[in-house]
């Protein structure tokens, strides 16, 4: 918790550098502002954030290499968040991730004061307060409804992989994990095989046993594995365990 007298450590991220002036132009009439860093990128942020641990973080949408949303994703927790943009469109889904403002561009410092100051009071704000949502709850909203994620972010300690969706041949459970397999390679991500089913297409990923879920197109045949059990060979030579349910939902999506 932030005492009034207490400094406000910043993180600037946006891709462009008269942005980032602006910003810096404005904060300097708060003196309770430090800005500990700028970024420029999503790859930037990522690391910022996880060494320095800031209190509010300005932070722009629509950047090459990692895009806002997916920043806050892979920081954990994520930090006190203004956004800005120069797109009205993303306004619904940062406040779904309990974003403290949105600030459309252009703005002017009376409107960042009024963002910093919304800023303060979440930072003094009692325990119990809510909380910045859940990376799955993050990952859910980037994509907008009825959309379907085309990539997944994962972090490997400094670094951040991203992986084309088309390229994902399978992923199992493992506890609060989740194995992501694709290109030969093997990732592990902080999330559940539900939440990542979620942001899926159904029509080419299908859960077919409660840890694996596989890509439909990447099946070479199923076999049979004893009385009441099948597996799935794929591409990769990988089989996978198919339970009776998943069974029936893969008939279903090849019937279709």
């Amino acid at each position: 918790m932030k005492t009034p007298q207490a400094k406000i450590r910043v993180i600037l991220v946006d891709d462009e550098a008269p942005a980032r002036a602006i910003l810096r132009e404005y904060l300097a009439a708060h003196a309770e502002v430090e800005i500990v860093a700028e970024c420029t990128n999503g790859y930037e942020a990522v690391k910022m954030i996880g060494d320095l641990a800031p209190d509010v973080v300005f932070l722009d949408v629509q950047m090459p290499k990692l895009d806002g949303f997916e920043v806050l994703e892979l920081v954990s927790p994520p930090p006190a968040v203004i956004f800005c943009t120069a797109y009205d469109e993303y306004a619904l889904r940062a406040f779904e991730v309990h974003a403290v403002d949105y600030l459309l561009k252009p703005f002017g410092r009376e409107r960042l004061a009024a963002a910093l100051e919304r800023a303060r009071e979440r930072l003094s704000a009692a325990p119990g307060a809510p909380a910045p949502a859940a990376a799955a709850r993050i990952a859910a909203t980037a994509r907008g409804p009825d959309r379907w994620a085309e990539r997944i972010v994962v972090r490997d300690g400094p670094k951040v992989h991203v992986i084309p969706v088309d390229r994902l041949d399978s992923a199992e459970a493992e506890d609060d994990y989740v194995s992501l397999n694709a290109d030969g390679r093997t990732w592990l991500k902080q999330q559940t095989l539900a939440d990542l089913e979620s942001v899926l297409d159904p029509r080419r990923f299908v859960r077919v046993h409660r840890s694996h879920l596989i890509a439909l197109d990447r099946i070479v045949r199923i076999e049979p594995f004893s009385k009441d059990s099948r597996v799935a060979v794929l591409r990769d030579g990988r089989q996978i365990p198919i339970s009776r349910s998943g069974y029936a939902r893969l008939r279903e999506l090849m019937d279709a």
